[in-house]
């Protein structure tokens, strides 16, 4: 086994900022060597100077914003990342109550996501953070063409299936921006998200559209049966939760028979 398979989204960094529920147990050394999300540095006693530094940063952030009255200790936690995001950005709103962007939107999903997998708020901000500067960087151009490849893949894994979304015309009407901009944030409970979200940071993006397929998959003889788009798409935004972890155990599985080992397949 090579170390760039045994790398999946940090396991051991999950587990030491208050994530839960993670399968995997990988090495610490591994993940020392190579920390994809960036947060913390090559060398084992820089850690805790750089933490103290993250530390700092977060705290000097939301004094400002607290100073502009951007935000109050009312604020819901998510929001408090999003505007903290925004002004290390540069693109902080002239007001609190301009509307958000889909792109503030995006981050705000993730963001809420996150909170349920990591209990410290400063690790929170930082893993939010890298993770969505990766999905706007590294699959920047990977990401628009997600849609595409589901309908490749659907239709090779049951063609009457994509078929009927097509006569429903449905298929461009599809969750796409829940399942991908957001990757699943908001469709998937935590617990299944952060396996997700584990092959997404060790480098591969497909792994989305192997979910998404799997849902329609797990869910023919329903989708089958609504004969609308909007009827189609509202059912796909509100799955039933009791079936994602079998559904993403069955993505993953798709995944390696579509792509073999795909360890940064995008």
């Amino acid at each position: 086994m090579t170390e760039d398979s045994q790398r999946n989204f940090r396991s051991v960094y999950y587990e030491k900022v208050g994530f839960r529920g993670v399968e995997e147990k990988k090495s610490l050394e591994i993940l020392l060597k190579d920390d994809r999300l960036g947060i913390l540095p090559p060398h084992h006693e820089s850690h805790a100077k750089v933490m103290m530094y993250r530390k700092e940063q977060y705290l000097d952030v939301l004094h400002a914003l607290k100073v502009v009255r951007f935000v109050s200790d009312a604020t819901p936690q998510a929001e408090v990342y999003l505007r903290m995001y925004q002004l290390e950005s540069g693109k902080l709103p002239r007001s609190p109550s301009f509307p958000l962007e889909p792109e503030d939107e995006v981050f705000l999903a993730i963001a809420k996501a996150m909170e349920e997998m990591v209990e410290d708020s400063v690790d929170c901000y930082w893993i939010t953070r890298r993770f969505v500067n990766q999905l706007n960087t590294k699959y920047r151009d990977s990401l628009p063409q997600l849609p595409k490849a589901f309908e490749q893949y659907l239709n090779m894994e049951d063609g009457r299936l994509l078929t009927h979304l097509r006569m429903c015309s449905a298929a461009p009407k599809l969750p796409y921006d829940l399942w991908f901009k957001r990757c699943f944030a908001g469709c998937l409970p935590e617990s299944s998200l952060q396996r997700v979200w584990d092959k997404v940071v060790s480098g591969s993006c497909k792994i989305l559209v192997f979910v998404a397929v799997e849902i329609l998959l797990t869910f023919k003889i329903k989708v089958m049966a609504l004969n609308s788009a909007e009827k189609i798409t509202k059912f796909l935004e509100n799955i039933p939760q009791d079936s994602s972890d079998a559904i993403v155990s069955k993505a993953i599985d798709l995944w390696h028979k579509h792509c073999g080992t795909p360890v940064h397949s995008s």
